[in-house]
Parts: structure tokens; C-alpha cells; sequence
């Protein structure tokens, strides 16, 4: 089984300023953003990426070539629409202190599944593009590069948390019970029997271990020994 991971975009201006960004055009990492994606560049040069997926919006497309720039190899770069913000309609451009207020903030936070956004997106359709897209390009990349594909997909907040979701057999209902920060890192492997997530939300740490070998199938009984670093992270 392929590897996928997980990384919001670094922080934007929009971030910054509590505004609710949606598909809005133009909106681009701050220089804590640019600096956040830096970080998880780095932290990726170790494993040897197959692909580097993006949302088509600018901020990820950012992110992206923030992570390519510290590859030695050459990933191919799709963009890919089903990876893309949530349609907030009329949320979009509104800021959050405003939407507080609103009768669907509540529902946002409790019963996400019960969700459309007025003049957008449901968000129980959210995940099921969002999921979708994940499953088929993961499926993809391993008929093409094996089992111990690694690949990246760059994305939003509500996205990954949609698909983080999913990977963990929660129901949509509980997906705010998951953090995803700016630029953090999350890995999901996708197996014949069912998902596995190795991390959520990662800023720091680690990923050698990504290049090191195949994945098994089977979950360790007990928990096992762990991922273990490359001689050269140990270094």
C-alpha cells in the first residue's frame, strides 16, 4: 500500500486576520506561511516523494513548491479541483468573529453532516469529493510505483480534517474533534482490510522512517517497536 500525506497550506493573510477565505482568489502565505511550508520541506527531503498533489488554489500551490524546492528527485505535480476548499457560498469573505453569530455556526460545530452553506457546499459532499480523490489518486500512484510509494496531497483545514475522518471510521458528526494546523503533516496508508493513520497534525519530528521500507498490512499486536529512523536521521 502507497503512502499519502497530509499537509494544509502554510498560513495566510487571510489566516492572520481571522477572515474565512473559501475559494476567494489571491489569497497567499504570510511570511510565517512561507516559512511554516519551508519547515515541512525540509522536513519531506528525506523520503523520496512520487507525487505532489495540489489544490488548484494559490496558497497550496504555494505550499507545494515550497516542499518540491527541498526534492532531489522529480515528483510529478497534478493539480487536482476535488482537493479544493469548501464552497462556504455566502460565508465566503465574512469573518469569523461575524459567522459566530449566525444560527449555522452551531450546527457547523456539532452536526457538520446536516451542513449546506448558504449559496455552496454541503459538507457531507465536501468529504465524499475530497475522499474520493484521495482513494483514487493513492490507488494510482501504488499501481504505478509500487507499495512503498510516498506522495504528498496539499490541501485545506475542513479537507483533511474530512479525510482524516474517514481514515479513523468517525462519523462526519465528530470531525471537529480533529485539529489540522498551518503546514502541519498527517499520514494515512490505505489497505485492502482498512485504513491506518500513522500521524495527525505533525509540525515537527522525524520522517526518514517513510523512506526506509514497504508497510505491512497487519497492525501489531501490542502496539509493536515503532518506526525507526534512517541511520543517517540518527546522525
Amino acid at each position: 500500500m502507497a503512502t499519502v500525506i497530509l499537509v494544509r497550506h502554510g498560513r495566510t493573510t487571510a489566516n492572520a486576520t481571522g477572515l474565512l477565505a473559501g475559494r476567494t482568489a489571491g489569497v497567499l502565505l504570510d511570511q510565517i506561511g512561507r516559512d511554516q511550508a519551508a519547515v515541512t520541506g525540509e522536513r519531506l527531503a528525506a523520503v523520496a516523494l512520487v507525487g505532489v498533489v495540489s489544490s488548484p488554489l494559490e496558497r497550496c500551490r504555494q505550499t507545494a513548491t515550497l516542499i518540491l524546492d527541498q526534492q532531489t528527485g522529480s515528483p510529478v505535480t497534478p493539480v487536482e479541483n476535488d482537493l479544493t476548499e469548501c464552497d462556504y457560498g455566502h460565508w465566503q469573505g465574512r469573518t469569523l468573529k461575524d459567522l459566530s453569530q449566525e444560527n449555522l455556526w452551531s450546527v457547523v460545530q456539532t452536526q457538520p453532516s446536516a451542513v449546506t452553506f448558504p449559496g455552496g457546499e454541503s459538507m457531507a459532499a465536501m468529504q465524499a469529493r475530497s475522499v474520493a480523490a484521495i482513494r483514487r489518486l493513492d490507488a494510482g500512484f501504488e499501481a504505478e510505483h509500487g507499495p512503498g510509494a510516498v506522495w504528498v496531497a496539499v490541501s485545506h483545514g475542513d479537507i483533511i480534517k474530512s479525510i482524516l475522518a474517514d481514515a479513523l471510521g468517525m462519523h462526519l458528526d465528530l470531525f471537529q474533534r480533529i485539529n489540522v494546523g498551518p503546514a502541519s503533516v498527517s499520514i494515512v496508508q490505505y489497505g485492502a482490510s482498512r485504513p491506518t493513520v500513522h500521524a495527525s497534525n505533525t509540525d515537527a519530528g522525524d520522517l526518514s522512517w517513510l523512506a526506509a521500507s514497504a508497510p505491512t498490512a497487519d497492525a501489531p499486536v501490542g502496539g509493536g517497536a515503532g518506526h525507526q529512523p534512517t541511520p543517517a536521521a540518527r546522525a
